[in-house]
């Protein structure tokens, strides 16, 4: 007998009569059985905005971390990346954000194709609520469903000016459902695109090689890029672990005593011969081992690691998050911890990019409640990550994808949390699609400005493809539309684009041996103008 799902079970297991017994890590994540391992990495920088004047390292050791010595880097100072993974299959397309037909967002499908994805006639856009608000809204630039999940999770978070200076894309664009074969990850084209942190190039919260659900293209890996995995507060502080020294001396003595044992150790290898059969590289990697110890003294050494104890992300006054909802123990509190962790390590430049990878968003065949509820969790932890850009001044670029998407056959779920919105039924791939957010702070020029000459052509670089009047993707209106490989790479081509590097896309494709499957016209599926020049200004 199936129990009823309810408020109380809602973030129990999904079992579904025509989905195969759970035997795989994505299909137990995707399902419900697992979380996904949370990213509660974060307070690596303490710095963050504390004021904290860093010591340096003696000049002539400090010279040692060029990336033709030690290679010991503070990041490459390019725009923070996120993005969130959500396993199952969530819905993206008009419930959230809003795809219309040729003509952009507003130029709206029949009710008919609105119904297919879980919108009932008097829901649709185009219309307005009771209170008169219009069900297309524009917000934050990009059309999202006024009562979308996404959205009220997002605007829950943000302050309405943070919310003024964000903008973003939406491409309709179909893929497996329930898999996490998909190469949706992005993550390494960012990494090649230039993104590195001063700890980690990339993490992630899963111990795979992109790092979370979906998979990576098979053309952008490299295995010098696999996300590091860290899903505990302990992990932090072993990557960041200054030892017991510090604690015993000052932060400033405790750097020096590593700045000699470095010297001491690099005399004695010097004239001692060791007779271990070695090269150079192994002399390199020793000596560069003391010295990254005696950098992390000097970086991180006395500084908090918990992003509990960041006044900015948890405080009762005026913080993210509450205390209360941070350390509950629920299932809202554990992507809270997740996603706090990861957007401190990227927002602060100690890895390029980060991936928070949601799990339970296989949810057809229940109360549309159920949906609305995960979607609304997953709305504030993207609202947290873009708020946070705000408060640290820095632009930040957040991509959602999921594996595949579900429809509805327009029986309403008519409880308070169902909204009087359509059940979902079945897994249906097209009606998938993905879209990304930017955040630009007013010191670099606010909102994000769409490309195009006119209105009408603005409308076309804000929806990168588009969906026909019965709600099913084109697949034939963009490269990526039936391609996720293509897909990725149009998301990497945005990044570049942010930072006023398209010429180099190709280039970097070429490099690989491989092209990008978008052509010679790049412009149509680029969204936005840059925002900076090859690096965010400090």
């Amino acid at each position: 007998m199936t129990m009823k799902r309810n408020a109380s079970n809602w973030d129990m297991p999904l079992l579904h009569a025509d989905h195969p017994r759970p035997v795989t890590r994505r299909q137990f994540l995707s399902q419900g059985f697992m979380t996904g391992s949370a990213y509660t990495i974060g307070g690596i920088a303490p710095l963050l905005g504390s004021g904290h004047a860093l010591a340096d390292l003696a000049p002539d050791l400090d010279a040692l971390r060029d990336p033709s010595q030690c290679n010991i880097t503070d990041g490459a100072g390019k725009i923070p990346f996120m993005c969130f993974d959500l396993a199952g299959g969530v819905n993206i397309a008009n419930s959230n954000v809003l795809v219309g037909q040729e003509g952009g967002q507003s130029d709206f499908l029949s009710t008919q194709g609105y119904e297919k994805m879980g919108l009932p006639g008097d829901m649709v856009p185009g219309l307005n609520d009771v209170d008169g608000n219009p069900y297309a809204n524009f917000d934050l630039g990009l059309g999202f469903h006024f009562d979308s999940a996404f959205r009220r999770g997002i605007m829950s978070m943000l302050s309405p000016t943070t919310a003024q200076n964000i903008n973003g894309a939406v491409i309709p664009a179909r893929s497996d459902n329930d898999t996490g074969n998909n190469p949706h990850n992005p993550m390494y084209g960012i990494a090649l695109a230039g993104a590195k942190g001063s700890i980690l190039t990339l993490a992630g919260s899963e111990n795979s090689d992109s790092g979370g659900n979906s998979t990576l293209p098979a053309a952008l890996f490299d295995p010098e890029l696999r996300p590091t995995k860290v899903d505990r507060p302990s992990d932090v502080v072993n990557l960041v672990d200054t030892g017991d020294l510090v604690g015993i001396l000052t932060k400033d003595d405790a750097t020096k005593v590593m700045e000699s044992i470095y010297r001491l150790s690099d005399e004695k290898m010097f004239n001692v011969e060791t007779l271990v059969n070695r090269d150079a590289d192994i002399d390199k990697a020793v000596r560069c081992g003391y010295l990254k110890a005696a950098h992390i003294a000097d970086r991180f050494g006395g500084m908090p690691i918990d992003p509990g104890e960041d006044p900015l992300i948890v405080n009762d006054t005026d913080g993210i998050f509450t205390t209360a909802e941070f350390t509950a123990g629920n299932r809202d509190a554990r992507e809270f911890q997740k996603t706090a962790s990861v957007m401190k390590l990227v927002m602060n430049g100690f890895a390029g990019a980060g991936c928070v990878e949601m799990g339970g968003y296989d949810y057809h065949g229940g109360r549309r409640a159920e949906g609305e509820v995960k979607d609304f969790r997953a709305g504030r932890c993207m609202g947290a990550a873009l708020e946070y850009a705000a408060r640290l001044d820095k632009p930040l670029m957040l991509y959602v994808f999921s594996d595949g998407s579900l429809s509805s056959n327009g029986a309403l779920d008519m409880t308070d949390e169902g909204r009087g919105k359509g059940e979902w039924t079945s897994d249906n791939s097209s009606t998938a699609g993905a879209f990304f957010l930017v955040y630009n702070p007013p010191r670099l020029g606010g909102r994000p400005v769409l490309r195009g000459a006119t209105p009408d052509e603005q409308l076309r670089h804000q929806q990168i493809g588009y969906m026909t009047a019965d709600g099913s993707v084109q697949r034939t209106a963009t490269p990526m539309a039936n391609n996720v490989n293509i897909l990725v790479n149009s998301v990497v081509l945005n990044y570049m684009a942010l930072h006023d590097e398209v010429g180099a896309f190709s280039n970097l494709y070429q490099s690989l041996g491989v092209g990008t499957g978008l052509g010679s016209d790049l412009d149509q599926y680029i969204a936005f103008q840059n925002i900076v020049t090859g690096t965010v200004p400090a």
